[in-house]
């Protein structure tokens, strides 16, 4: 590997599980209930008041802590209050392939640490990851601000381009392609903008050959 990656920075979300579990669309579902019944939003305003507060503060939640005062945790709690057990099961397959690679493995979410360490323990991964980069490190300044991405590389000692981000978002991969990651998409239909693409995280260890 020609660039001498030395980290794997993994999206949680949509990226460690595949998106056709349901778990994201119900979390979706708690946020709307959220706004509905603790902040008074009709529902059917629901809809456009998440998507302005996604385009002008990156995820839902910043858009209500600037917009609404919203207490985070409050938020986080409500939102996660999910049987995660009902949509995930342990992923053996996951775990051989994080165990074999050949690179330091954080996940780097815009989440909280409570709902990833949830997850991954799931999924039976947990004891695979370094550490975990969540919202309350980052100062709630997400993805894709550029910000965040330079906490957390500071945060773990690499430069860019010894990092490769594993991420379902778009928007999410632009920043760390300028800043001079390598960059894998995971699911979608197709790169979408990133170095590489595929379907599922558990193929990640195939690509290594091809990285840099």
């Amino acid at each position: 590997m020609t660039r001498k990656l030395q980290c794997a920075l993994f999206d949680l979300d949509n990226t460690l599980y595949p998106q056709s579990c349901g778990l994201m669309h119900e979390i979706g579902r708690r946020i709307n209930l959220y706004m509905v019944e603790r902040l008074g939003i009709a529902p059917e305003e629901v809809g456009p008041r998440r998507e302005a507060l996604m385009h002008s503060h990156g995820t839902t939640l910043n858009g209500l802590r600037r917009v609404c005062e919203v207490d985070p945790d409050e938020y986080l709690d409500f939102v996660h209050d999910i049987p995660i057990g009902d949509y995930l099961g342990p992923s053996p397959e996951l775990a051989d392939m994080l165990r074999a690679l050949p690179l330091r493995r954080v996940v780097f979410t815009n989440a909280d640490a409570a709902h990833a360490r949830r997850v991954l323990a799931r999924l039976g991964v947990l004891g695979h990851f370094e550490t975990v980069i969540d919202i309350h490190f980052l100062d709630f300044v997400n993805k894709p601000y550029r910000r965040a991405y330079h906490k957390a590389l500071e945060f773990i000692s690499v430069r860019p381009e010894e990092c490769v981000l594993l991420e379902d978002s778009a928007v999410n991969i632009r920043p760390a392609m300028e800043m001079g990651m390598t960059t894998v998409m995971v699911g979608g239909d197709g790169a979408d903008g990133a170095h590489h693409h595929i379907e599922r995280v558990t193929e990640f260890a195939r690509l290594l050959p091809e990285l840099g």
